[in-house]
C-alpha cells in the first residue's frame, strides 16, 4: 500500500507544481497587463517603451490600477525634479559665467518652489480623487524642465549638463499629466 502510495503521489505532486506554475505566470502576465495598458492609453503623449519601463521600475506598479500608476509617477516626476533640483544647486556653487549662474539660480528655483511642490500636492489631490483641484496644478509642475531648459539658453555648456536631468524630469511630468487626463 505505501509503495503504490508513492506512486500515485508523484504524478499528483508533479500536476500541482505545473498547476501552480500555470497560476503564477498567468498572475504575472495579468499584472503587466495593468501597466501596458496604462501605458498604452497615454500612448499618445508619452513614449510607450519609457511608460513601461519607468512603471516596471516600481515593485507595486504590477499590481496598480491606473489611478495607482498616476500616483507612482507623480512620485517619480517628484523625485526627478528633486535630483534635477539638486543637481542645479551643485553646479550653481561651482560656476563662475554669470548668465550661468543666473540660469541656475532659476532652475532651482523652478524646481524647489513650482514643479516639485504642485506635483506633490497634485498627487494629493488626485489620491483623494479631487481631480479639478489635481489638474489646477498642471501648468506649475510642468515648470521645472521646461523653464530650467528656456533660463540656461544663454549658457550652453550648462544647459548641456542640465539636458538630461529635464528631459527625465519632462517626460515622467507628462506621464503624470497624461495619466491624470486618462484617469479623471
Amino acid at each position: 500500500m505505501s509503495r503504490r502510495s508513492s506512486r500515485l503521489a508523484t504524478p499528483i505532486l508533479l500536476a500541482a507544481i505545473v498547476a501552480a506554475a500555470l497560476c503564477r505566470h498567468t498572475a504575472g502576465a495579468a499584472a503587466d497587463n495593468h501597466i501596458t495598458d496604462s501605458c498604452n492609453a497615454i500612448r499618445g503623449f508619452v513614449d510607450y517603451d519609457f511608460c513601461v519601463a519607468r512603471l516596471r521600475s516600481v515593485p507595486s506598479a504590477s499590481s496598480a490600477d491606473r489611478r495607482g500608476h498616476l500616483l507612482i509617477a507623480a512620485d517619480l516626476a517628484a523625485s526627478a525634479g528633486s535630483t534635477a533640483w539638486y543637481a542645479a544647486v551643485l553646479l550653481e556653487r561651482g560656476e563662475t559665467d554669470p548668465a550661468a549662474r543666473d540660469g541656475l539660480e532659476a532652475c532651482v528655483y523652478l524646481y524647489k518652489q513650482a514643479a516639485v511642490p504642485a506635483l506633490k500636492f497634485m498627487r494629493g489631490f488626485a489620491a483623494a480623487g479631487s481631480w479639478a483641484a489635481a489638474k489646477s496644478l498642471l501648468m506649475l509642475t510642468a515648470q521645472g524642465g521646461i523653464g530650467c531648459e528656456a533660463a540656461l539658453s544663454g549658457a550652453p555648456p550648462v544647459k548641456e549638463k542640465m539636458a538630461g536631468l529635464n528631459r527625465e524630469f519632462d517626460q515622467l511630468n507628462a506621464m503624470a499629466t497624461a495619466l491624470l487626463n486618462a484617469v479623471s
